[in-house]
């Protein structure tokens, strides 16, 4: 077991960021035009690092599978973004927003890294708003906020329930602009299948072009991956159908080592599981958090009447409710983490009192919130003795204004009014905190191969706070990876294109092919999507919402089970020299059958429960805070990095020890 190099610069933790770039090595402009860089991805990391790295004077590549990047996940980022700017004068600052990720992330990521990402925060709001990105404002013209869960603060500026979408749009006129100049070749609707090392450097990929079938060889002096999560693995999800794992994982087998695979967030408002058939989940922002409160029934027969169809949410009084949120946890109410509320979603429903058919969904509740706008919009309106009707009306058009398109979103899958009756919210996977381990300059442990926004590990730690996912993707983006690969960069001045023509890229060509061939040559027992549904359903039954060490070690035999299955019995149609979306899904599949055993390895390993990753084992025993997650500082504040070894159950673990040296590591209570 060795232990990681994170490379953090010396120094107090404010200044770490400003000496690091001060003092690593740059590029000259006339010499930049001489280096290519990939970039495999083209969401809000990719795209705003190919942006970034072209006006900088790079030649950049980039690869993205679907047909345009206005594709990429990244527009499913609905609440918002986060930044330190303090607008609303409410006592943030830089070490807020630092301290409430940190603390968010159960003291379990890196200090100097998250310090940097609240750093450039306010940088990157300055920088979206030079593109046009259309966010919220308040009567006077400024900039408007709003909370998330986790804080004590108006942080997190948003674009009505777009604010993903908006970002990516500003991140994709940047590219487009490069592309316009010739300084970004962009390969749309190709596929990396894997990650080509000469020297033990990233010298480039193989990628198949989704539409040809052709397999193609493609060079560079460094290679940046930004693809994304890999939450798919659980098969149901919030992700796009096409997120996966594989750029991430080829690059795990040629060196790269993986980290904390076993983090991953349950978001807790996400329209509920409504049958067997169903292939993917929908998320409802967190920030209808801010004004929906959540609860169920007190009462259990009342829970299994609206199950049964015979009562209505609406006709049960508020005494009759329990606001369990705001029950258990009164400082931060419905704003709790999301993995707190997750947990406290998943114990209601399983002591019974669950709303829908099912019994997995709770109630998320406006009609508070619209009274309450109503009187607000009726008084600053002179209204005199509004009814009732009037209010509700006017606090409708309130709501409608600030979440208008998820209300409409979720009446369209659920066919309920939302205004008049309440939602139906239940946890589902969201977003992985694990991924690729990178040092300060986002290097992976393969020199050359960078990893940046979800692909990474950094800056989350074992839980993601709300409107953070954007704010680290569009900092590595824009405003990290462009200084730090120029450090790297700088001792390729000399050395010319990098050819194509060579036995490192025969060698990763002809692996590629023969994966492809043996994809091809299962028995054709079962379909892609049965292995795919059944790693779902051992994942969510045994490395969901809670986890023990029984489970875990059944699930990493069932999983090693069905992937030796998998190989010898799959159905994959057509051909391997065509468009043939059915061999991409094998792949991803394949990959996500080896992941998912090293998730469940990772999981049993760390005997303690932080953030997303809760051990049933490890919970607090008295006191306040009975029942809630406890953490083991003691044994287990490291990040767990794993060596990929030719099977998961033997890759090997090294460690990267936290230290805390500018805050105080304490129970993370929201009560």
């Amino acid at each position: 077991m060795s232990i990681l190099d994170s490379k953090i610069p010396e120094g107090p933790l404010a200044d770490k960021w400003t000496k690091h770039k001060n003092t690593i090595n740059l590029v000259n402009p006339a010499n930049k035009r001489n280096i290519d860089v990939i970039v495999v991805g083209t969401g809000l990391a990719g795209g705003s690092a190919a942006a970034t790295l072209a006006e900088l004077g790079y030649n950049v590549k980039t690869f993205c599978y679907q047909d345009s990047p206005r594709r990429a996940h990244s527009i499913a980022a609905q609440g918002g973004i986060n930044a330190a700017k303090n607008y609303q004068g409410d006592g943030d600052s830089d070490y807020r927003l630092f301290y409430d990720t940190i603390k968010g992330g159960d003291y379990r990521s890196r200090e100097a890294n998250v310090y940097r990402l609240a750093e450039v925060s306010g940088n990157i709001i300055d920088q979206c708003v030079a593109q046009g990105v259309p966010f919220a404002r308040e009567y006077g013209g400024l900039l408007d906020n709003r909370s998330f869960g986790g804080v004590l603060v108006s942080r997190t500026f948003y674009a009505k329930g777009q604010t993903g979408q908006q970002l990516l749009l500003g991140a994709y006129s940047a590219m487009n602009r490069q592309i316009n100049r010739g300084k970004i070749e962009a390969f749309n609707r190709h596929e990396m299948l894997d990650l080509v090392k000469v020297d033990g450097k990233a010298r480039g990929i193989i990628a198949r072009n989704l539409v040809t079938g052709e397999i193609e060889r493609h060079s560079a002096h460094a290679v940046v991956l930004a693809t994304g999560g890999y939450g798919n693995v659980f098969f149901l999800s919030t992700n796009a159908m096409g997120s996966n794992v594989m750029a991430a994982w080829r690059a795990h087998r040629r060196g790269a080592f993986f980290a904390n695979p076993c983090y991953t967030q349950i978001h807790p408002t996400c329209i509920p599981v409504s049958g067997d058939h169903q292939s993917k989940l929908t998320l409802m922002s967190e920030s209808l958090r801010n004004d929906g409160r959540i609860w169920v029934p007190k009462r259990i027969e009342d829970a299994e009447a609206i199950r049964a169809g015979k009562l209505k949410p609406t006709q049960l009084a508020e005494e009759e409710r329990d606001y369990y949120l705001e029950r258990r946890y009164p400082a931060f109410g419905n704003l709790v983490p999301r993995d707190v509320a997750s947990r406290a979603a998943k114990e209601r429903c399983d002591a019974g009192f669950g709303v829908n058919k099912t019994g997995e969904a709770v109630y998320l509740d406006f009609a508070s919130a619209i009274q309450r706008y109503g009187k607000e919009k009726a008084l600053t309106s002179g209204m005199e003795n509004p009814s009732k009707e009037e209010i509700t009306k006017l606090g409708e058009e309130v709501i409608e204004n600030k979440y208008g398109n998820l209300f409409q979103m979720y009446e369209k899958i659920v066919d309920e009014n939302p205004y008049k009756t309440p939602m139906m919210i239940y946890p589902a996977v969201h977003y992985t905190m694990g991924g690729l381990w990178v040092d300060y300059n986002l290097q992976t442990t393969v020199p050359g191969c960078y990893a940046a926004g979800e692909a990474n590990f950094s800056d989350h730690g074992a839980n993601r706070l709300g409107a953070s996912a954007l704010m680290q993707g569009l900092a590595d983006g824009y405003f990290v990876l462009p200084y730090t690969i120029g450090d790297y960069l700088s001792h390729d001045i000399r050395t010319g294109k990098i050819p194509t023509d060579t036995p490192e890229f025969d060698q990763a060509e002809k692996d590629v092919k023969d994966r492809i061939e043996k994809l091809m040559g299962g028995s054709g027992e079962h379909s892609v999507d049965y292995y795919h549904k059944k790693l779902g359903k051992i994942m969510w039954n045994k490395c969901g919402m809670s986890r023990n060490e029984k489970e875990l070690k059944e699930a990493i035999d069932e999983i090693a089970e069905l992937r030796q299955d998998f190989w010898k019995n799959v159905k994959v149609p057509g051909t391997a020299n065509s468009m043939n979306p059915e061999l991409e899904k094998a792949g991803r599949v394949a990959d996500f059958l080896e992941l998912g055993e090293l998730f469940a390895k990772d999981a049993l390993h760390r005997n303690e429960s932080c953030g997303g990753h809760f051990r049933e084992e490890s919970v607090e025993q008295d006191g306040e805070q009975k029942g809630e997650a406890l953490r083991d500082d003691k044994n287990f504040k490291y990040v767990a990095a794993w060596e990929y070894k030719g099977e998961p159950k033997d890759a090997e673990l090294h460690k990267e020890e936290l230290v805390f040296d500018n805050i105080e590591l304490k129970t993370r209570s929201y009560k």
